[in-house]
């Protein structure tokens, strides 16, 4: 595959899901980018908003395996990763394979689950492997993580701790759409497009997941400039050190960023990374690595108007 290719892929598969899903692009584009780098993402966002069905939707355009799990207080690890069991027949132990083995997997309400079932991702989503009973075993590639949260309801839930938000690459935030999107969502069912259905909104594959895997290959063509590298770190730099963050980002923020503008340069039709590259995927890489102090959320201050300040605070380079 050329690097040419991924432009035409990236374009043909953000306008097949929005056959289904209408509006929403920055949700779109990002779980897009997300699946062709390798990365993981945490949708955010109230219930009935499209997150399972833009997921379900996106593998069918891809063209590969799709898994969910409702995450709930009595699941187990081990509901998630697979287990041994013992064969009568073979007088040995055979390991059943959990929904992770899969190529897309989202975690529905990830923090409805304790912290015992969520550390079971940590393997999963860093190594794309499971270790059950002393052997490891290798998940499918491409293989991409979706996990989505409520804001809204914090009664019986779990907060996801930091060695887990850090493993996602995108945090994503989905609010309500404007009036015209929902007047054509509306219209879909008007006219009996059921998105419950999805055979009556005419989706077809274009592409397959060894596609997927090509253009992980490709976009490492991409060019990164030493400047555009010390604009990562300063950006790192400037949000360890600000004043309203107890809490930066850690160096896998850095090589996320990095990875995503590569993806994102490709997508756009480029071979090299630019700063706005930079600038339009910090929020996506930084929102949820970034922990205020108690006095700047009680005032109001968010994540993203935090990074807003740290990206004006510091200079971009010039072409």
């Amino acid at each position: 595959m050329e690097l040419s290719e991924v432009k035409q892929l990236f374009e043909s598969v953000v306008e097949q899901i929005g056959k289904v899903v209408v509006g929403q692009l920055e949700l779109v584009e990002g779980t897009v980018i997300a699946l062709f780098a390798e990365g993981s993402v945490l949708i955010e966002g109230p219930p009935g908003l499209g997150k399972t069905l833009l997921v379900n939707v996106l593998s069918k355009t891809v063209s590969c395996q799709f898994r969910r799990v409702q995450f709930t207080p009595d699941l187990m690890p081990s509901d998630l990763t697979g287990h041994s069991i013992y064969d009568l027949k073979q007088q040995a132990f055979s390991f059943n394979e959990g929904p992770v083995f899969t190529n897309i997997l989202l975690t529905d309400e990830i923090n409805r689950s304790p912290p015992k079932t969520q550390s079971a991702l940590l393997e999963v989503m860093q190594e794309a492997q499971v270790s059950v009973d002393g052997k490891t075993h290798i998940l499918k590639r491409p293989f991409l993580v979706i996990a989505t949260q409520n804001p809204i309801e914090h009664e019986g839930t779990y907060p996801l701790p930091e060695a887990q938000v850090d493993r996602f690459m995108f945090k994503l935030l989905v609010d309500y759409p404007p009036p015209a999107d929902e007047l054509e969502i509306l219209g879909h069912y008007a006219a009996g497009r059921d998105p419950r259905r999805l055979s009556d909104f005419d989706l077809h594959p274009v592409m397959q997941a060894d596609d997927v895997l090509q253009i992980q290959h490709v976009v490492r063509q991409v060019i990164v400039e030493p400047k555009i590298l010390k604009y990562i770190v300063d950006i790192l730099d400037a949000a360890r050190s600000w004043g309203s963050v107890t809490i930066g980002p850690s160096p896998r923020a850095g090589v996320n960023l990095l990875l995503a503008a590569r993806t994102m340069a490709a997508c756009r039709g480029r071979d090299f990374v630019t700063p706005d590259d930079i600038k339009e995927l910090a929020p996506w890489v930084l929102r949820h690595r970034l922990r205020l102090r108690p006095e700047a959320e009680l005032e109001g201050t968010t994540p993203d108007e935090t990074i807003r300040a740290i990206m004006d605070s510091v200079e971009a380079p010039r072409s």
